[in-house]
């Protein structure tokens, strides 16, 4: 699975999820709910890009 890398330099990586915030280990990005933003700067999900 690819990580994804917001703006700010938080890198999403799917095997790690993002549990603090209700995302489980294993989630894909494509999963991870529209609403989430990431946990460093509050970016919605469109500030992310494939890395």
């Amino acid at each position: 699975m690819s990580k994804y890398q917001c703006v700010c330099g938080y890198v999403y990586d799917p095997e790690a999820g993002d549990p603090e915030n209700g995302i489980a280990p294993g989630t894909a990005f494509e999963d991870v709910p529209e609403d989430w933003t990431c946990p460093i700067c509050g970016l919605t999900k469109d500030a992310f890009t494939e890395i």
